[in-house]
């Protein structure tokens, strides 16, 4: 029964469920790509260092739209097929803004994603992520 009712309103709506479906297909399949090398590329001790950056408008509002693309592609594949939690910790580590450092570490205290980022670089040869320990974090 709600299945016949999906079946009905995707029939009344042909256009937006192919272009939705295509959204999906290409942010899984670009995750599966980009993910994995953004994490490959980090240094281990990225989580860990401290380092204070000036960096210019035009790069701030880059990387901060490109980030905005992969935590909003990382929400989309936690109810779509796709690797959604490390796909928003990738956005968030792209994007600039106050309270990131907190958010990260907060992030980083669920052990299913801390092993993800691990199982990643150790697939492409890097060594494992540094983090600090739980007791020096600030919240």
């Amino acid at each position: 029964m709600f299945m016949d009712q999906v079946v009905v309103a995707m029939a009344g709506h042909s256009v937006l469920f192919m272009v939705m479906s295509g959204v999906s297909l290409v942010t899984f399949f670009g995750s599966l790509v980009a993910v994995p090398w953004i994490i490959g590329k980090m240094p281990a001790d990225y989580f860990i260092r401290s380092r204070p950056r000036h960096v210019s408008l035009l790069m701030l509002v880059v990387r901060n739209g490109l980030g905005f693309v992969f935590v909003a592609a990382g929400m989309v594949m936690l109810v779509t097929p796709g690797q959604g939690l490390l796909t928003i910790l990738v956005g968030l580590l792209i994007m600039s803004f106050p309270g990131k450092r907190r958010l990260q570490r907060r992030l980083l205290m669920v052990k299913g994603l801390r092993k993800a980022l691990d199982w990643v670089r150790r697939r492409q040869g890097r060594p494992p992520m540094m983090f600090d320990r739980p007791d020096k974090t600030d919240f």
